[in-house]
C-alpha cells in the first residue's frame, strides 16, 4: 500500500508562494489520482486540488483556482502543490491523499505540512 510524506511547508508572507511536495513509496503510486486537502484551526477539512493518476486532468476548488497548480512526476513517486499569490486564509495544514481513480474518494493520508501566510 501507498505511504505519504509530505514537505515544504512553512512561513510565507501574504503575496508570496510555497511548492509542497508529497512523495510516495510503493510501486503502486501511478495507479492512483491524488489530490491535496487542507485544515485550518477550528474548520473542516477542504479540498483544494486533484491530479487524475495521467496527469491529464486537473481539478480546484474554487478559492484557489488561478494561484495553485497540482501537477505529478510518476517516475519519481511524487505530486506537487504550487501555491501562488499566497493569502493569510490559505493558512492551514496541508495534507496530500491517494485517491481512488474511479471516484476520488481517498483511500490514504499524508500526515500534513503546516502553511502559515502571514499578513
Amino acid at each position: 500500500q501507498v505511504q505519504l510524506v509530505e514537505s515544504g511547508g512553512g512561513l510565507v508572507q501574504a503575496g508570496g508562494s510555497l511548492r509542497l511536495s508529497c512523495a510516495a513509496s510503493g510501486r503502486t503510486f501511478s495507479s492512483y489520482a491524488m489530490g491535496w486537502f487542507r485544515q485550518a484551526p477550528g474548520k473542516e477539512r477542504e479540498f483544494v486540488a486533484a491530479i487524475s493518476w495521467s496527469g491529464d486532468s486537473t481539478f480546484y476548488a474554487d478559492s484557489v483556482k488561478g494561484r495553485f497548480t497540482i501537477s505529478r512526476d510518476n517516475a519519481k513517486n511524487t505530486v506537487y502543490l504550487q501555491m501562488n499569490s499566497l493569502k493569510p486564509e490559505d493558512t492551514a495544514v496541508y495534507g496530500c491523499a491517494a485517491l481512488d481513480p474511479e471516484n476520488y474518494s481517498p483511500v490514504k493520508w499524508g500526515q500534513g505540512t503546516q502553511v502559515t501566510v502571514s499578513s
